[in-house]
């Protein structure tokens, strides 16, 4: 049964980004992917700092070695992103950031392809990332998977925006975010098969989850929020990322009335 969720989490992600994109226009698309980046950075913080983090610090591990892995986590997904490994594509022409003409082409590489290997790894590691929520906790593992999901969304949307700009087809750039999706149920099926046999790392694989979180709202989301912005823009900003918490403290209390009513 656990696999089971661990492929439904895992393929959500991807399958409604790509419904999202085949839906809407370009111009509503680059809209919504401004507002979701605020509330994915709520949710992605929320997720870490009060429900994964908890979950590994109330195991018997040394916290010692906890926080010595949350180190190397976040150091980890620098050099990854530094090594173009770990993309976070938000960021198109027409997005408000005066991009220069053919900064989508120029995103988008030769023929897509640090687009789609960028991507594929990303999800990769945010399939493992939602295998081992799930074999700690089925209930910590739909909240990471919500985590990952309102991440996923724009992300895969900015990719898609991109990949268009650069001269894909629509038909081609949708092919091209299914491919990257399909990763993450890769890496939750291998999550799955690799951690179960070695519970005692469960703890130091969520505080890796956390760290995955944190970076990328640190260093990739809260810095695109901190452009000079009108009141207005700036309350609406404030009012996603604050949604996006919100969203993570009602499941929390969700959860907790469950798991008081099981006792």
């Amino acid at each position: 049964m656990t696999l089971s969720y661990i492929l439904l989490a895992t393929f959500a992600g991807g399958a409604l980004s790509i419904l999202l994109a085949a839906l809407l226009t370009v111009t509503v698309l680059g809209r919504l992917v401004k507002n979701l980046v605020s509330l994915s950075a709520g949710v992605l913080l929320g997720t870490a700092l009060l429900h994964v983090l908890p979950e590994a610090f109330e195991s018997h591990a040394a916290p010692h070695a906890l926080f010595g892995t949350l180190l190397a986590g976040l150091l980890f997904f620098w050099l990854l992103e530094k090594a173009e490994l770990y993309r976070h594509v938000h960021h198109h022409e027409g997005d408000g950031h005066d991009h220069h003409h053919a900064f989508d082409a120029q995103q988008a590489g030769r023929g897509g392809l640090s687009v789609l290997v960028g991507d594929g790894i990303h999800n990769f590691c945010d399939g493992v990332i939602i295998a081992a929520a799930f074999l700690a906790d089925p209930a910590l593992g739909w909240v990471t998977a919500a985590a990952v999901v309102a991440h996923e969304i724009p992300q895969e949307a900015g990719d898609y925006i991109v990949l268009l700009n650069a001269g894909f087809s629509r038909r081609k750039a949708l092919l091209f975010n299914g491919l990257s999706g399909l990763a993450a149920v890769a890496g939750g099926v291998a999550g799955y098969f690799l951690v179960e046999p070695w519970a005692d790392l469960l703890p130091f694989l969520l505080v890796v989850a956390s760290s995955s979180f944190i970076y990328v709202a640190v260093a990739d989301l809260l810095p695109q929020l901190q452009q000079r912005l009108s009141w207005r823009e700036t309350l609406s900003q404030v009012t996603w990322l604050g949604a996006g918490l919100g969203l993570v403290l009602l499941a929390r209390a969700l959860l907790e009335g469950t798991h008081g009513h099981a006792h």
